[in-house]
């Protein structure tokens, strides 16, 4: 009896190390589509999140191309960074990390914070809500970057953690209860920047209360890397509606 190979569409992400919420939602959120579609996994080490010089080195370029290295090994279709550093180090550094991906394992590459900025064009947004686990000092410079972009926080929540491991620990109705108290200020959309941050599982049900689109970082990433990928996102239901909009 012949058998045909299970060659689906592969997509590789590349993980902080102390992250545990990301790869169970993103295989969740890929569920769908069986074994059209399936998410791999690289790690490279991040523990803190402030603006210290132990936590900045963290995202030195050569540990992150050394795990997209194994990571290609797998031949996925796409390679995202599957993080949020750009949104306080500026965009030029996930557009860096992705060129010298692309140069070094020849797979496209994308990242969280870049599909960020495709979709806020797109959405033409231009009052924004925030909601982070992160300290003062990183939110206040994701504000930054943002006014440069011409976007407006018009409303921020944070939880002043620099984790990284202890984001996973807020349960998704905390998080739930942070996008609610951003949604008063009537922004064009709220992101949830975190991907080790429970905002997906209540997305749908706050989009639906507000009427205000919910843009989490995992679903965001999961989305855009279907799309890379030649997929329709708009198969995922249940964790917002980022999925029809990307």
């Amino acid at each position: 009896m012949h058998f045909a190979p299970v060659d689906g569409c592969r997509i590789g992400m590349l993980t902080p190390s102390s992250n545990t919420v990301l790869e169970p939602y993103t295989s969740a959120m890929l569920a769908p589509y069986g074994d059209a579609a399936s998410a791999h996994f690289g790690r490279f080490r991040v523990v803190e999140i402030s603006m210290s010089d132990a936590s900045q080195s963290q995202f030195t370029l050569e540990p992150i191309l050394e795990a997209a290295d194994r990571l290609a090994e797998a031949n996925p279709h796409v390679i995202a960074w599957n993080g949020t550093s750009a949104s306080w180090l500026g965009l030029d550094k996930d557009r860096a990390l992705c060129a010298a991906i692309t140069k070094r394992t020849g797979v496209p590459a994308t990242s969280t914070m870049l599909a960020y900025e495709a979709l806020f064009k797109a959405m033409k947004v231009t009052r924004l809500g925030l909601v982070t686990p992160y300290i003062e000092d990183i939110e206040s410079r994701m504000i930054a970057n943002y006014a440069a972009q011409g976007i407006e926080v018009v409303r921020a929540a944070r939880l002043d953690d620099k984790g990284n491991y202890s984001f996973a620990a807020y349960p998704p109705e905390q998080v739930g209860a942070m996008i609610e108290e951003v949604a008063q200020a009537r922004p064009d959309a709220i992101a949830v920047v975190c991907t080790n941050f429970r905002g997906a599982p209540v997305a749908a049900r706050i989009e639906a209360q507000t009427g205000i689109p919910v843009i989490d970082s995992v679903a965001l990433t999961a989305a855009a890397c279907l799309r890379r990928a030649g997929l329709d996102p708009a198969r995922v239901t249940g964790w917002g509606s980022v999925f029809s909009r990307v």
